[in-house]
């Protein structure tokens, strides 16, 4: 069966040039030392190579961007690549700092064949600006070593990478110097002229682990992998390269993250309705800012306009290193069947939480208040306001009395002799447990002079106007 490997050219470079708006030369930087590991191309343009002095490559680009390689970071930034990958095919293995290796004999079938399947990558890489040499291979180490060789390998044909294969030099192989040195001395430089020793010979002068490595690359020896499955909840970092110090310039990266969250949802089809955005200084600790939404949410626009109006209103406490996106609450998706007034708009529960949630994001999300029903017969008593941030879907009983939405501060006393009974009598009673009680039968009657009442005479033969109906 073929393997798709995925060998990302200088991943660190394209991860922090993703998240900053203004191109410029970067460069990462090799642990303990002052020379360059590796450089973008553009400031491989400038003449900065990998292994050049850092002196020389700030006279060469004084603008150049200088990032020191991180194991850890490198590892967690891989990690983000296999899990956009995961919505083209599974049964992805990890191979840190820059590789991801796929078994794409499982979803050949699905696109029709490898090279659909290419352009798909193709695409999806295009997108995120990320470099990557894709290749296929008969084992997945084969088509590791050949993808880090930066051979145009990318085939369905068994023979062809082969063919590939006995082509790959050796010092490609990834062997030891010692046996590297004793292989050329004998003349052999290609895998292809290692193959065709007899078997007795290579045991013979080759080590037990280096003959293992060459037979699971021939597909000799078994070489099984470790499957990744991707968390179920959403996280993202971008790095800046360079400390962001104004809240405007976190936007440019928060805009790409938002759209991966935006694309991460809709494979779920899913939405949420709370983001965690985690702001990381240098030499402090990180700064957290939650944006709730009044309802569930997936657009990548409407978190943005949320996230821009509390930036505005919380001013950065530090220059911002790095941003990371979480979300760990994801509700099931609804498909909406109701229209605005006009008939064109299909989402208008969806645009009054949109404006909502703008509203609480200025305002705080104890500005604004709901009318839930209280447990109180009350009319004057069975309503209270409550935070929008914690509704509560209420069962509402069938055959209600009628009830006007105008209901008086204080019941005022009726002055005239209604004119007309339409509805009535309603008997309340309650408030024996707290010392107020009433006794009551309501009725709806017309005044004189047309007004709808809700009128009622208490136990003490007493007649009061409680409510108006429009």
């Amino acid at each position: 069966m073929p393997w798709l490997y995925l060998h990302f050219r200088h991943l660190l470079l394209d991860h922090i040039a993703r998240a900053r708006e203004a191109g410029a030369p970067m460069a990462v930087l090799c642990h303990g030392s002052r020379r360059v590991l590796q450089a973008c191309p553009l400031a491989v343009d400038l003449g900065i190579r990998p292994g050049t002095a850092l002196k020389t490559a700030l006279n060469l680009a004084p603008e150049l961007v200088m990032v020191h390689a991180d194991d850890d970071r490198q590892a967690r930034i891989l990690e983000q690549q296999a899990h956009w990958l995961y919505r083209y095919m599974d049964r992805i293995s990890l191979y840190p700092p820059d590789g991801l290796l796929a078994d794409a004999g499982s979803v050949r079938r699905l696109y029709g064949g490898l090279q659909p399947l290419r352009e798909t990558l193709h695409k999806a890489l295009g997108e995120r600006q990320l470099n990557a040499t894709l290749t296929t291979g008969p084992t997945p180490l084969a088509a590791r070593l050949l993808a880090r060789t930066g051979l145009d390998c990318f085939t369905e044909s068994p023979e062809d990478m082969s063919a590939h294969l006995a082509a790959l030099p050796l010092h490609a192989v990834e062997l030891d110097e010692r046996t590297l040195q004793r292989l050329t001395r004998l003349g052999l430089t290609t895998l292809g002229e290692l193959q065709q020793l007899p078997a007795t010979e290579l045991a013979r002068r080759l080590a037990p682990e280096t003959l293992v490595h060459i037979q699971r690359i021939l597909g000799q020896r078994p070489d099984p992998q470790t499957s990744w499955q991707p968390p179920h909840d959403f996280r993202q970092r971008a790095d800046f390269g360079l400390p962001v110090e104004k809240s405007q310039g976190l936007l440019f990266a928060l805009q790409r993250t938002l759209a991966d969250l935006e694309s991460d949802l809709q494979w779920r089809q899913q939405d949420t309705d709370s983001l965690l955005l985690i702001m990381h200084h240098y030499h402090q600790d990180p700064s957290h800012l939650r944006v709730r939404t009044t309802g569930p949410e997936h657009r990548a626009e409407a978190f943005l306009n949320l996230l821009r109006i509390r930036l505005e209103l919380h001013p950065l406490q530090a220059p911002v290193e790095a941003l990371e996106l979480q979300v760990t609450r994801f509700l099931d998706r609804h498909v909406a069947t109701s229209t605005d007034l006009l008939g064109e708009t299909p989402d208008t529960g969806e645009a009054w939480h949109a404006l909502v949630s703008r509203l609480q994001a200025r305002l705080g999300e104890q500005a604004l208040k709901h009318l839930a029903p209280a447990a109180d017969h009350r009319p004057e008593r069975a309503w209270s306001a409550r935070s929008l941030a914690r509704q509560v879907r209420n069962q509402t009983p069938d055959n209600l009395p009628l009830r006007p939405l105008w209901l008086l501060p204080h019941p005022a006393p009726l002055s005239v002799a209604p004119e007309e009974w339409l509805g009535g009598p309603e008997r309340i009673s309650g408030g024996w447990w707290d010392g107020e009680r009433v006794l009551r039968d309501y009725y709806i009657a017309r005044l004189p002079e047309g007004q709808l009442a809700w009128i009622y005479r208490d136990n003490h033969q007493g007649w009061f106007v409680h409510g108006w109906f429009g």
